[in-house]
């Protein structure tokens, strides 16, 4: 892997206010991720490619990581991206919106990333519980939304946003198949492990 090229790739998408995962996130994922190195990974929301690009490290030597974009100029450029880095054997990537193309997949995963469309997490969760290996784990970002998501915020601006994230959380910390936590990094981590019933 390039490490120089993306160490670029992240200095580029922090200039131009691109989201990518923050690093302290990526740590904490990287801690679970080299602990179960995944075979198969699904990123629900590519960007332009940075945090795929640094989950490739965590596969395990055939892993491959697949993930969607609806955004044509983001998917070009995450292509770019995983081919200056040098991991385009590793990363698959799906252009259109993951509310088609999730149904569509029938691919079994050990590791699933959410970090796409806040409005949308319910119905990536339910996909991804679809998807989802025993023992798998699901990561999902920005899970606490600013602060709003465990506030009484209720500005009309972001209210399906935060009302659905608030329902991504009641659903992972009541289904008794997952084993949640909520970690106060970046702008919160939910990690949700399935457990064998």
């Amino acid at each position: 892997m390039n490490r120089k090229e993306l160490e670029k790739i992240k200095q580029k998408a922090l200039q131009e206010h691109i989201p990518i995962i923050m690093d302290d996130t990526l740590a904490v994922m990287k801690k679970y991720l080299a602990e179960t190195k995944p075979k198969r990974m699904l990123e629900i929301g590519t960007a332009v490619g940075y945090s795929a690009i640094c989950f490739t490290e965590m596969l395990s030597d055939e892993g491959i990581i697949d993930t969607i974009e609806r955004e044509e100029e983001r998917v070009k450029q995450a292509r770019e991206n995983i081919k200056k880095v040098g991991v385009e054997d590793k990363i698959i990537i799906y252009e259109g919106d993951a509310v088609d193309i999730l149904p569509t997949l029938n691919e079994k995963y050990d590791a699933v990333f959410i970090d796409a469309a806040k409005g949308k997490y319910p119905f990536f969760l339910k996909e991804a519980l679809r998807m989802i290996k025993p023992n798998g784990i699901i990561f999902a970002d920005n899970i606490l939304y600013k602060g709003y998501v465990l506030s009484d915020y209720n500005k009309h601006k972001q209210r399906t946003a935060v009302r659905n994230l608030r329902e991504y959380l009641k659903e992972v910390s009541e289904n008794p198949n997952l084993e949640t936590e909520i970690l106060e990094v970046g702008d919160g981590l939910a990690i949700s492990r399935k457990v064998k019933i």
